[in-house]
């Protein structure tokens, strides 16, 4: 499973995430259901991750809403 790189600025700060294309494709499909850009989800998303890596944040944040 090959993994799919992405970078965003958060915080001031760019930063890359790498996530298998499933994930990106649910997180891809979140963000258009809420009417914001990928890159204000996954700001959200890192505002409230807590101690998480980003990744891991995402992962499960995509996991969640695919329920």
């Amino acid at each position: 499973m090959s993994l799919k790189k992405r970078s965003f600025s958060l915080s001031g700060h760019r930063t890359s995430v790498a996530l298998e294309a499933e994930f990106w494709a649910v997180i891809d499909t979140c963000a258009g259901r809420e009417q914001i850009s990928l890159a204000a989800l996954v700001a959200k998303i890192d505002a409230t991750r807590g101690e998480r890596p980003l990744a891991s944040a995402l992962r499960l944040y995509a996991l969640a809403a695919n329920k």
